[in-house]
């Protein structure tokens, strides 16, 4: 599984993963609900790069 990467367009940022040969694959928008998501407990650990995939354990 490739790592998500931030892109920053100016008007809004997006995570992104990219195939092998390099074309954006899966994308998602950054939006509040991330600052809400990191108030809470994780209940399942992932990998750095993954946190999409689970939470994360700060």
């Amino acid at each position: 599984m490739s790592k998500r990467e931030l892109i920053d367009t100016g008007t809004d940022k997006r995570y992104v993963r990219r195939d092998k040969e390099g074309k954006f694959k899966e994308s998602d928008d950054v939006s509040r609900s991330l600052a809400a998501d990191a108030r809470h407990d994780a209940k399942h650990e992932t990998k750095p790069g993954q946190g999409d995939k689970g939470d994360r354990k700060h």
